[in-house]
């Protein structure tokens, strides 16, 4: 059986933006809008300030074609394995709950 991964992505509009000399979201939305993308400033700005969940491949296509790069540009991908956590377990697989419980507080009489 394979291990379970855990999978992330950065995106980097911004960085591309900059390194092609757009520093603002406001530079960005008449270029979209050349190219069919018809988004309201407030959506621009989020999706050069935040990082999108969902993007559709009209939006991704254009920003590629805008800054002459690939997906893989806009979009740095990572997956890595999962380290299963080991239980406190006997030879037999059951838990023994006072290796994991905490011990309890006595409390003392007021001298």
């Amino acid at each position: 059986m394979t291990g379970k991964r855990q999978v992330s992505y950065q995106w980097r509009l911004r960085e591309v933006m900059a390194a092609h000399g757009l520093f603002n979201a406001s530079d960005l939305e008449p270029l979209l809008d050349q190219r069919g993308i018809r988004l309201s400033s407030v959506q621009v700005w989020r999706l050069v300030t935040q990082t999108p969940e969902r993007l559709s491949l009209p939006v991704l296509a254009a920003l590629c074609d805008i800054f002459d790069v690939n997906p893989a540009q806009l979009i740095a991908t990572r997956a890595e394995d999962i380290v299963p956590v080991r239980k406190a377990a006997g030879a037999d697989g059951v838990v023994d709950l006072a290796a994991v419980r905490p011990k309890r507080a006595q409390l003392r009489p007021e001298p």
